[in-house]
């Protein structure tokens, strides 16, 4: 979470710019404040395993970001969490299989499948590559090919899709900071 929170914080400002070309201009700012949040409470209160780790970062999301990234930051990070349960350590294969869980739930909580030009668009391909044994840096490099993705497409959810056509052309803000997220996963690792 560190290594998630440090990510954040060094691309807050680009990740605001992104927001502010089809959203409400707080998606680096709101990011920035949540993971200082779940770092700070691990550092008071840290968790036994890597499950633990995850569905407390995930209520922390929740509780302080606001607008809908929280929920469905939040939402991805408890469902993975609760899907590792209480193992002791985990492989990048059950990560992925965790995370899959927790894209799952995002998927529902939003209504959204990939191709709809949102956050799920990186952590479809981030998770895949992890649950089929590709390792850390090949889901970095999937995530980040997914939100580079978006570029093109129309969104069909969330605040974008009010643009209709001016939509096209700009990278999903919430893409980005997921495939920051999946980076930070890597570096973490190496």
């Amino acid at each position: 979470m560190a290594a998630a929170d440090a990510a954040v914080d060094r691309e807050a400002d680009r990740l605001t710019e992104l927001d502010a070309a089809i959203g409400d201009a707080d998606h680096g700012v709101n990011m920035r404040r949540g993971f200082t949040a779940v770092v700070s409470a691990q550092e008071v209160e840290p968790q036994a395993t890597p499950g633990a780790v995850l569905v407390a970062a995930g209520r922390r999301l929740i509780s302080t970001v606001g607008g809908a990234s929280g929920p469905l930051y939040g939402t991805l990070l408890r469902g993975a969490g609760k899907a590792l349960g209480d193992a002791a350590e985990v492989t990048p294969e059950d990560l992925g299989r965790a995370l899959r869980a927790g894209v799952e739930a995002v998927a529902r909580l939003g209504g959204a499948a990939a191709g709809d030009k949102t956050m799920l668009d990186a952590l479809e391909p981030g998770a895949r590559a992890l649950e089929r044994g590709g390792g850390f840096g090949e889901a970095a490099r999937a995530a980040r090919e997914g939100a580079v993705a978006t570029v093109p497409m129309l969104a069909r959810k969330g605040r974008a899709s009010y643009l209709g056509e001016r939509s096209v052309g700009h990278e999903d803000p919430g893409a980005a900071s997921s495939a920051l997220l999946f980076a930070a996963l890597a570096e973490a690792a190496a």
